[in-house]
């Protein structure tokens, strides 16, 4: 494409590392949030969040005119969609923002513009908004190209991961497809596959179930190694080590804007049909709830020897390792119960994050001198250096 213009609808964890990459090749990228005080964030040359060598990247392009950020949308060749797919009622998936993205965009397009929705969505959505989209401006029908690409990326590794992964890519016809084959390559090194719209939306949605039901199995079989008395981490370690068995490890549940989420997106649409991926996502739900009763127990038991209430660390907050991304965590869940409660002190930790509006958050090492009991929901890497305390809970391999 001459004179490539993109522009980047949502700036959060997808949408702006990718917005800075496709930048980084010299074209020129709009991005758009809703949140003013993000697009200031962005032109300052700055980020909102935590993401290695993001900050850097967003400097150099914003300094070099290639990234702009804004409230409103623009005119482009190519409108990329990366905004949130939360949930409403019993988990089922709410497209508000991505039609409303979209609806955003329709008066933008042009003759000969590619559309690609990036955000995970149910199987059928990208079909949806093309509906949506030659309802509004059926004189483009036929004239612009419309597919489906969801990332596939590590919080951590991101930047890396948006270059070097490979991309499956699902037009609503053939040359949807191949136009936005022809885009990627702009700034993907990994091979780009090529399917339907319907076919790349369902593998978003299989590839993170396919991970939710193993991390299901390790996470019920924690809970049946406690009532046995038997170490997991030992067991896992040692079962292992069969050339045909890759057991995941335990945790405090599922969390994250991905795994936790996008196996609902099918068990919403195939309820009678999804049985495992249905069972899973309970097993690794319910994991949280075992959580909380067990510190409950300890607490309860540490009360009775002791005569007095027990100052309860809990160590981290973010869904997974060395990150600062709470989005639903499982840990919030732990934290937000015993805050609820009301029945004993409490010393939160986040070495990830500096501050936080929501939480008083206390240093990782002052947190283990002063409580009596520690709760490892979050295995950090800090967390790896701390002595041994007398009483521990260990939930997800910190001391393993």
């Amino acid at each position: 494409m001459k004179d490539l213009k993109v522009v980047m609808m949502g700036l959060g964890y997808i949408g702006l590392p990718t917005a800075a990459v496709i930048a980084s090749r010299n074209i020129k990228v709009h991005g758009v949030d809703v949140d003013q005080s993000v697009v200031n964030i962005i032109n300052s040359g700055k980020i909102h969040i935590i993401e290695p060598e993001l900050d850097g990247l967003v400097k150099n392009v914003v300094d070099e005119g290639f990234l702009l950020a804004s409230t409103t949308t623009d005119k482009a060749n190519v409108f990329l969609i990366a905004v949130p797919t939360p949930f409403k009622g019993a988990h089922e998936p709410d497209l508000k923002y991505v039609e409303s993205a979209t609806r955003m965009i329709i008066p933008k397009l042009t003759e000969g513009n590619l559309f690609i929705i990036e955000s995970t969505s149910p199987v059928g959505t990208t079909d949806k908004m093309a509906k949506i989209i030659f309802e509004e401006r059926p004189e483009l029908k036929g004239k612009i190209d419309i597919a489906y690409c969801p990332e596939r990326v590590l919080p951590g590794k991101v930047i890396y991961e948006l270059v070097n992964n490979d991309r499956v890519i699902g037009g609503i016809d053939e040359k949807s497809t191949k136009s936005a084959q022809n885009f990627y390559r702009n700034f993907v090194k990994g091979e780009l596959h090529p399917t339907n719209a319907k076919t790349a939306e369902m593998c978003k949605l299989v590839e993170n179930s396919s991970r939710d039901v193993g991390i299901a199995f390790a996470n019920e079989l924690s809970i049946i190694c406690d009532k046995a008395g038997i170490n997991v981490w030992e067991l896992i370690s040692l079962a292992n080590k069969h050339p045909r068995v890759n057991i995941l490890q335990p945790g405090t549940g599922v969390g994250g804007h991905c795994i936790a989420v996008d196996p609902w997106f099918i068990v919403s649409e195939f309820l009678n049909e999804a049985k495992i991926i249905k069972k899973a996502r309970e097993i690794n739900d319910y994991k949280t709830d075992w959580v909380i009763e067990k510190i409950r127990s300890t607490a309860l038991q540490f009360e009775l020897e002791n005569n007095k209430k027990p100052i309860l660390a809990l160590m981290g907050l973010s869904f997974k390792p060395d990150i600062d991304d709470l989005r639903q965590s499982p840990a919030l869940i732990v934290a937000d119960t015993f805050i609820n409660d009301k029945i004993y002190d409490l010393v939160l930790v986040e070495p990830n994050l500096s501050s936080s509006k929501r939480y008083h958050l206390t240093d990782y090492k002052k947190a283990s001198e002063q409580s009596d009991i520690i709760i490892y929901l979050v295995a950090h890497k800090q967390f790896k250096s701390l002595p041994s305390q007398s009483i521990e809970l260990d939930f997800c391999g910190v001391k393993k």
